[in-house]
Parts: C-alpha cells; structure tokens; sequence
C-alpha cells in the first residue's frame, strides 16, 4: 500500500510539473506574440496627399517609425482632412477619433490663446524659426498646459502669413478697409478687423471656391500654402508682410500612447521634438521661397514691406492689434506678459 501510494504521488507529481511546464510555455508564447503584434495608428492631417508636407515630411516619418519599431508600429496616413474635418482634429484626437492628428492651432479659435502668442508681428520671420519657438515654449513649460488632455510629439510652424487679393493691391493698411479676408486664425482675425476689413473664418480646402465665386476678396497665407491650395490661380496682388504666423501641432491620443509598452512609446519619443519641428520647417521654407518665385514668373505683383514693425505705417496698427490680444489673453486668467517676453525670449534663441 505504502509503495503504490508512493508510486501515485510521484505520478501526480510529474502530471503536475509537467502541467506547469506547457503552462508557462504557453504564457511565454502569448508574450511573444503580444511583443510581435503590429499596432497600427491613424493619422489625420488636413494638408493634400501631393503637398510637400505629406511628401516630406509626414510620409518619410510614418515610415522611419514602422523601420525603428521593426514593423511593431504602422503608421495609416489620412491626408485632405478625409478622417477629421481640419477644425475638429484635435479633439478627435484627444477622443481617440483618430490615432494621431495635425492641425493649426488658429483652426479652433480660443483653444490655444497661450500657443498663439507666438503668431503675433515680429515674433517669427521663417518656418523653422516659428516651429522652434513653439517647440520651446512647449519644453520649457510655458504653454504645456494647453496640451494636458493629449500626447504632443511635435509643434511646427509656417511661414509668416502674407496677403493675397484678386483685385486690390494693399501697400498700407487703410487698403484692407472694406475687403472680405479669410483669416487663419483669431490673431490674424484682431489685425484685419482693425484695419477695417471683414475678416471670414474658413477651412484651407474651402478657399479656391470662395475665391472663385467672389465670397472673399483674398487672404492671408503663407506662401507655400497659396501654392498648395493652387491659390495663386485666382490672386494677382501679394503683399510680402510677416502680418502674422501660424502654429501647428502633431499630437497622439494620450491612452493610446500610454498603452503602449515602454520600446514602442521610445520609438515614437525618439521620433518627436525638436528635431522634427526644424525638419517641417525646413521644408516649408523652402516650399515659401519656391511660390514667392513662381507669383513673380505669372507676372503677378509683389509688394515688399519687410520690417512692418518698423515701418510708420504699419508699427502702430500691428503694435495696437498686439497689445489687444495679451490683453484679451490675460482676461481669460493667464498671465499674458509673461509668456510674451517667454515667446520674445525663444525668438531671439531660435533666430535662424
């Protein structure tokens, strides 16, 4: 009895070990499969398909991420606002709508009043100095705050925003009084208002139509954008001015980066920041030169006020317009004048 109790034992036993053995097998499997699994990510941007920041930019980046991650992350590229209307990008970012999402920060008014200090005259005379700026207030603390409820991987910026009429040539502000002007952004929006123009909020993709069906007298844009848009198909007059410039952002939906397993959030880390802010704005500065030649090669007129701020008939208007939007800024609760000397501050450092 003692032997066949002995015997049993030390079956069971085996059957036991055995058990645990394919056991921890089948969990190293399930491991190693979660290790191998594709997450793919969607990303919603409102530039076209044939633009130079889907070509350059946001096409070579999808793929360096799917090479650093060894095919572990995919990048699904949504160009022409297809996934995401422009205005509501973000948002559908931080809801999880889309993956990852470009929009300007001017395409919702309100939601980044600190961010967009740095769109005001003077602030930026280049893309890649307007993205750098951003980029830094971000690093440094002074405009995280806007970007709590989301992942931001990079800030970039465009061009100073130029303006572009069908009709009327505008060599001094008083030329804006009357005109319909789209508008970027809320910035944008104070400056014309104050000059006397009816400033009108639409989407990028809207433009050409509202310009050919004579809803708007012009815009305001940066030049490589009036090329993108094929704007210049309808303008004849530009007025070569840093009126303002636009901010942009690359974002991630926070709980989907967060669910991510610590090599995976490294390759996007790696693939964020700083870098990738110089790296649009090269691009896009290259695309502004590029256009300003075209405009002049169709024989349409150019007209050069290189240093508004210090031009007498341009410095008081833009410092006017300027002073409105801290102080509407600061009546919001922020502290206005401390983020704008911040923002002077990251020009001066990012001055290419």
């Amino acid at each position: 009895m003692k032997l066949t109790s002995f015997f049993a034992l030390s079956i069971l036993t085996t059957v036991g070990l055995l058990g645990c053995s394919n056991q921890a097998n089948d969990t190293a499997d399930s491991a190693s499969d979660t290790s191998q699994k594709t997450t793919t990510l969607r990303f919603s941007y409102y530039w076209p398909a044939t633009s130079n920041m889907n070509t350059d930019v946001f096409e070579p980046w999808a793929k360096k991420i799917e090479a650093d991650s060894n095919g572990r992350l995919k990048i699904e590229l949504y160009p022409s606002a297809v996934l995401s209307e422009p205005g509501v990008t973000y948002d559908a970012t931080v809801k999880g709508i889309v993956d990852i999402g470009s929009q300007a920060h001017g395409f919702t008014s309100g939601r980044f009043p600190l961010t967009q200090i740095a769109e005001l005259p003077g602030i930026s005379n280049s893309a890649t100095q307007m993205g750098c700026i951003v980029q830094t207030l971000y690093d440094n603390g002074a405009i995280a705050s806007e970007y709590e409820d989301s992942h931001l991987l990079f800030a970039y910026g465009a061009g100073p925003g130029a303006l572009h009429t069908t009709n009327t040539p505008i060599r001094k502000p008083e030329d804006m009084k009357g005109l319909r002007m789209r508008h970027p952004s809320v910035v944008a929006a104070s400056l014309m208002e104050s000059m006397g123009a009816s400033p009108i909020g639409l989407p990028s993709n809207d433009i050409y139509t509202s310009l050919q069906r004579g809803v708007i007298d012009g815009l305001s844009l940066p030049w490589g954008a009036v090329e993108t848009f094929k704007i210049d198909e309808l303008v004849k007059y530009h007025t070569n001015i840093s009126f303002y410039s636009s901010a942009a952002l690359v974002t991630m939906n926070k709980q989907k980066y967060e669910s991510l397993p610590d090599d995976l959030k490294k390759v996007i880390d790696d693939n964020s920041g700083m870098a990738m802010a110089k790296k649009a704005g090269e691009v896009l500065d290259k695309e502004d030169k590029v256009a300003m030649q075209h405009a002049k090669d169709l024989g349409q007129e150019v007209i050069d006020i290189p240093d508004p701020l210090n031009n007498p008939a341009w410095r008081g208007i833009l410092l006017k317009g300027t002073q409105q939007y801290l102080d509407d800024v600061t009546a919001l609760g922020h502290d206005a004048q401390a983020v704008y000397k911040e923002t002077q501050a990251a020009s001066a450092a990012c001055k290419v």
